[in-house]
């Protein structure tokens, strides 16, 4: 049976200070780059979600030992090419799309064939983008419907570089071919439009033959192969993703402040906090400072006196794509009409986002015009909803459930939100939060 939330009441006025759960990308990175050094690394505060444990779950299917303890992680790497490939071995990547797709890099040279299976929404999901590049490495990778999951990969022995042009802007295919790079002689060159390089900061960190040559629109990426790979102890910052429910929700309060501490506010995933300070969102770091190769600092934010509509810079997009829905309801209530563009990758995600965006913006009665790829949205900042709104068959999707909640928390009415377990993909802590903030 599918939980449910139900929310009658808007959240009072708050003066807090939280932490945040570990960041996901960074903890399912951790997972896989421990899982090839040579010795035992450890992690505090990985996000125990089940996307990273379904990392971790994998690489025990490689061989590799995990022991998880009640702060902390220690994983006991084998070395690039510790990995125990087995026969008839399926890797279940569950609603992972980081997971499945960068594991894929890794086992570029399986001797035998390995299924990777995945929950109902990401086997909707395509992942022909990042088994073409990695064909091109001599791997044999079949897909369902020649796009989606399941798929079966048999590795080659001696993968074969290859120059790949990443257009798209993912961070998790670069990734993938990042992985596979490190395992393949000789140079791969990856000409990458700009998004998350968080595996590019850990390859710099680890001392891996991987460069990078920044330019304004797309970056250059050399890589070669790994001899050794080191062991490394990572206190994992707040993930901003998981963060920005709460600054949207501080934001849309009228006197309300809330300080984050401790968050990831790497450049590559700050288009959240860019475009809502357009928007007039009160937000400022403190404490800024260079962890492991990545900023971190703690996150001040006040309610929002006045809120702006945006013509939102589409160069933003990137760095902001899933944190999309919160910023459209930051939208609902500017004055004035927002407008997005190229968002088709939206539609792309755990659900239908850009669809699900318009979507709970007109139940709460706000008008939108959404295209296949964009969306106006003509803001109210007297919104108030005093109606049933009902949200479910959203494939299970965490950020379409918890922006319901932020939504029904900001906004008022009478909400029954579905499949409140949606959260433990990647946040399981989010309604122990919200309650403390209600305290």
């Amino acid at each position: 049976m599918k939980k449910v939330i139900l929310i009658k009441n808007k959240i009072e006025d708050f003066n807090k200070e939280i932490l945040v759960s570990g960041d996901k990308s960074i903890s399912i990175r951790w997972v896989l780059f421990s899982s090839i050094a040579e010795g035992n690394s450890t992690a505090i505060n990985l996000l125990m979600s089940e996307d990273v444990l379904a990392a971790i779950s994998a690489v025990k299917k490689l061989g590799i030992k995990v022991r998880i303890f009640k702060n902390s992680c220690v994983i006991y790497g084998k070395g690039i090419d510790g990995y125990n490939y087995k026969k008839n071995l399926i890797i279940n990547a569950k609603n992972s799309g980081t997971l499945g797709r960068l594991i894929l890099g890794l086992l570029i040279n399986t001797p035998y064939k390995i299924k990777l299976i995945g929950d109902n929404s990401l086997s909707k999901r395509d992942f022909r983008r990042v088994a073409e590049p990695l064909r091109k490495f001599g791997a044999k990778i079949n897909l369902n419907r020649n796009k989606t999951l399941p798929l079966t990969i048999k590795g080659i022995q001696n993968p074969v570089p290859i120059n790949y042009h990443e257009n798209r802007g993912s961070a998790q295919c670069k990734s993938a071919i990042i992985l596979a790079g490190l395992r393949t002689e000789g140079k791969t060159l990856i000409k990458a439009k700009k998004s998350r390089n968080h595996t590019e900061l850990f390859a710099k960190q680890l001392m891996l033959p991987v460069k990078v040559t920044n330019k304004k629109k797309y970056d250059f990426i050399e890589v070669s192969k790994a001899k050794k790979i080191k062991t490394s102890f990572y206190n994992i910052p707040s993930d901003i993703s998981s963060s920005a429910f709460f600054i949207v929700l501080t934001a849309l309060k009228k006197k309300s402040k809330l300080l984050i501490k401790n968050v990831n506010i790497n450049p590559s995933r700050t288009g959240v906090i860019k475009i809502l300070k357009m928007m007039g969102v009160n937000i400022t770091y403190k404490n800024k400072k260079i962890y492991n190769g990545e900023l971190v600092a703690d996150l001040f934010i006040k309610s929002a006196k006045k809120l702006r509509c945006i013509n939102c810079p589409q160069y933003l997009n990137s760095g902001a794509i899933d944190e999309f829905l919160l910023i459209f309801l930051v939208a609902a209530k500017a004055k004035g009409i927002s407008t997005f563009k190229n968002l088709s990758e939206l539609n792309e995600k755990e659900s239908p986002r850009l669809d699900w965006g318009a979507k709970i913006l007109n139940k709460m009665g706000i008008k939108t015009i959404k295209t296949k790829d964009s969306l106006k949205i003509y803001g109210n900042p007297n919104i108030i909803v005093n109606k049933k709104i009902i949200i479910k068959d959203f494939l299970k999707d965490h950020r379409v459930f918890m922006t319901s909640v932020i939504a029904a928390l900001s906004f008022g009415g009478s909400w029954k939100i579905y499949d409140t377990d949606s959260i433990k993909t990647s946040f399981p802590s989010f309604i122990n939060i919200i309650n403390e903030l209600k305290k």
